[in-house]
């Protein structure tokens, strides 16, 4: 059956549906924010409040079955004293965008796939979301993601029949959204590392059924993203770069990037960055999509990687780009992410007491020629 708000905020879990009845298609996304360091000091009243309130949101909105079905995004309200109402994102609204070309960057109409099925908590609940559990076919059900990093995936606005490349692609999160929509002809995904590569295969058989798997749909490979030697091929390229995961990196000490070790390698990031944007460049046909990801705030490894990768691109290849406009994206999601203001290139999500999402920066680039 399909996840609804009412199962997941009176409960507290899920119910998964057997696999028989899941059909061949990719588990539900689900999306719960993690804490940071300064929400762990919360006072626990505060906590419990939050949920009841959760609750009790949750119930109040009396989704009908058609709501429920088309809602891409189910968005809870904000805490009270923000005043703001619970809205579903539907199909209908997801293609309501104009297009029109603002400040030199080119605004496309988006059409969100609603086979995609996300769940968020309410702003200002942290909440933890239980993992999933395996069904009696050994799938698991739903995947645990920070919502900030589903933007990249729905900014590339996959459309049927594309073939896409995923060049950076392990953990197998994005891979798993883009697999939801339900629109890709043939999906290329690949890592540098073999042991992420390893890991990214796990989640793939541990999410999808196995005729999604097929060679005629998927390929997995291991080869170094910046010699990549397809060219003019994809309709779109996914680029999520290695960067200073300035989350994880705030919040574990383990391999830190920011431990001296490591000095060398975090100073070589933007240029690495800007080679794998470059071989996804070379890899989108022309009239392709690329976008540029990160889970960092430093404009070095964003908006400075992005405008070198235009000017080589250029200068270099014979290629020229185009910016294109995020605002109509970010439009539709303002009530459930926190977006950096003016950036001049690109979108940001950066966390927020009561959005405790991201960070994510996120680029998109078409090819011209």
């Amino acid at each position: 059956m399909p996840l609804t708000a009412s199962s997941w905020g009176s409960c507290g879990h899920l119910s998964e549906p057997p696999c028989c009845q899941r059909g061949n298609t990719v588990p539900c996304l689900i999306i719960a924010p993690m804490m940071m360091f300064w929400q762990t000091s919360m006072p626990r009243e505060a906590k419990t409040s939050s949920v009841t309130q959760k609750q009790k949101m949750v119930k109040k909105r009396n989704l009908s079955p058609h709501e429920m079905n088309s809602a891409f995004f189910i968005v809870s309200a904000a805490p009270p004293c923000l005043e703001q109402e619970p809205e579903v994102v539907s199909e209908e609204e997801s293609s309501d965008v104009s297009v029109s070309d603002l400040d030199g960057q080119q605004r496309s109409p988006l059409q969100l796939s609603t086979n995609i099925k996300c769940l968020v908590f309410p702003r200002g609940d942290i909440t933890r979301f239980k993992p999933a559990r395996p069904d009696i076919c050994g799938l698991l059900g739903y995947y645990l993601m920070d919502a900030a990093s589903v933007l990249p995936c729905l900014a590339l606005d996959v459309q049927e029949g594309h073939s896409v490349l995923d060049l950076c692609a392990a953990p197998g999160g994005k891979t798993l959204a883009l697999l939801q929509t339900q629109f890709i002809g043939f999906l290329c995904v690949n890592d540098t590392s073999v042991s992420r590569t390893l890991r990214l295969r796990k989640v793939l058989q541990s999410y999808v059924p196995k005729p999604l798997l097929s060679d005629q749909k998927l390929c997995i490979t291991s080869f170094d993203g910046t010699k990549w030697e397809e060219r003019n091929t994809f309709n779109r390229v996914i680029v999520d770069v290695p960067c200073t995961t300035d989350r994880h990196s705030l919040m574990e000490d383990d391999n830190n990037i920011f431990s001296k070790s490591r000095t060398g390698e975090r100073q070589k990031l933007p240029q690495l960055q800007l080679e794998l944007l470059l071989a996804g460049i070379i890899a989108a046909c022309p009239g392709g999509e690329i976008i540029y990801s990160t889970c960092t705030l430093s404009q070095i490894q964003n908006q400075s990687v992005v405008e070198q990768a235009v000017h080589t691109a250029q200068e270099v290849h014979g290629i020229h780009l185009q910016v294109v406009d995020l605002r109509p994206l970010t439009r539709m999601f303002r009530k459930t992410f926190h977006f950096a203001p003016d950036l001049h290139l690109g979108e940001m999500v950066i966390p927020h007491l009561a959005a405790n999402f991201g960070p994510i920066y996120m680029c998109k680039l078409r090819r011209l020629t």
